[in-house]
């Protein structure tokens, strides 16, 4: 079944201390940490890709427009879902949102891009490197 609008995934994390704003230098602020949300949103979206990527293929967010709405403590699971919804082949584009224990947390839009090939993905990006580097 080729990726097509209202497609589904979820994922959770339990939030560690190691995902919170203070190891990102918010001394202090002992709560899941905003860029962490991110990625839990842009790994739910992944998810829905995942059973159509071609062999060799893999998935790159290219953008992120999301709200942090609450504040989530050490030791409660965050869940993610990311709804698909729209795609024009390599192109696809995501409702997300995030939740506590408690309550919604998060929500926004993602986009991704399907990379047919992983190899040549990587290799573009390290020739920026160059001989000299």
């Amino acid at each position: 079944m080729p990726l097509s609008p209202g497609q589904t995934a979820e994922v959770q994390q339990v939030v560690t201390p190691a995902l919170t704003a203070d190891v990102l230098g918010n001394r202090g602020v002992t709560v899941l940490g905003t860029p962490f949300v991110v990625t839990l949103m842009e790994n739910a979206a992944h998810a829905v890709m995942v059973p159509h990527l071609p062999p060799g293929g893999g998935t790159v967010g290219t953008a992120v427009d999301m709200r942090h709405l609450a504040a989530t403590p050490i030791g409660m699971t965050v869940r993610a879902r990311a709804v698909l919804r729209e795609t024009d082949g390599r192109r696809c584009l995501f409702d997300v949102e995030a939740w506590d224990e408690v309550e919604k947390i998060a929500e926004g839009r993602h986009e991704r891009y399907l990379v047919s090939s992983m190899e040549r993905f990587l290799a573009r990006a390290a020739a920026k490197a160059g001989p000299a580097r």
